[in-house]
């Protein structure tokens, strides 16, 4: 299964050549250029344009079969329930005897029962910025729970990338010193295999 990572919380994930784009933004994400991505399917963690421009997305058009089972969690994108910015959605791919989660905006953590579907992850993407979601110390507690094999950050800045009210990437792994987790940092345009 193949990753490739697209800046804020935009990837796409592949398997037996079947494509999905995750959480794709618009052109107002500063520091990444216009995204122009091709896929077989598009999904979108919650409304925001930020997550949810699906125009930058070219569907192949093909009755390809997905080999993905694709399940999800309702979870809110604040610590009130929704009331301030609505609800999100945790995706849970698996194929290739593979398990992926991505988190979309996940703004509080998950309930005991969300966490026992959660654990098992080969690759949990997770945002790590606060202001609109966890932030670092939230999404290192949130990983040390579920315990994935490996950890990719999203939804942080770094340098000129990323919406200048966020958190560093930095401050995600400076929270993360000294615990056992497998952080994966990924560059805009970088791909790896699960």
């Amino acid at each position: 299964m193949k990753i490739s990572y697209f800046g804020h919380s935009c990837f796409t994930i592949a398997s037996e050549g079947f494509t999905i784009a995750l959480d794709p933004y618009d052109g107002s994400v500063p520091g990444y250029p216009p995204l122009a991505l091709k896929a077989d399917m598009v999904c979108c963690s919650h409304g925001h344009f930020d997550h949810n421009y699906t125009q930058a997305v070219e569907l192949s058009g093909t009755e390809r079969s997905c080999p993905f089972v694709i399940s999800q969690i309702e979870i809110p994108h604040d610590k009130e329930g929704g009331a301030k910015r609505g609800m999100n959605l945790i995706r849970i791919f698996q194929a290739e005897g593979k398990k992926i989660i991505h988190f979309g905006d996940t703004g509080c953590m998950p309930g005991p029962d969300a966490i026992e579907a959660l654990k098992g992850a080969d690759v949990a993407m997770v945002p790590v910025g606060g202001f609109f979601t966890i932030d670092a110390k939230e999404a290192k507690e949130l990983m040390e729970a579920i315990k994935p094999v490996v950890v990719i950050p999203m939804h942080y800045k770094k340098g000129t990338q990323g919406l200048p009210m966020i958190g560093t990437l930095d401050d995600f792994l400076e929270a993360c010193k000294g615990s056992d987790l497998n952080i994966r940092p990924m560059e805009y345009g970088e791909k790896t295999e699960v």
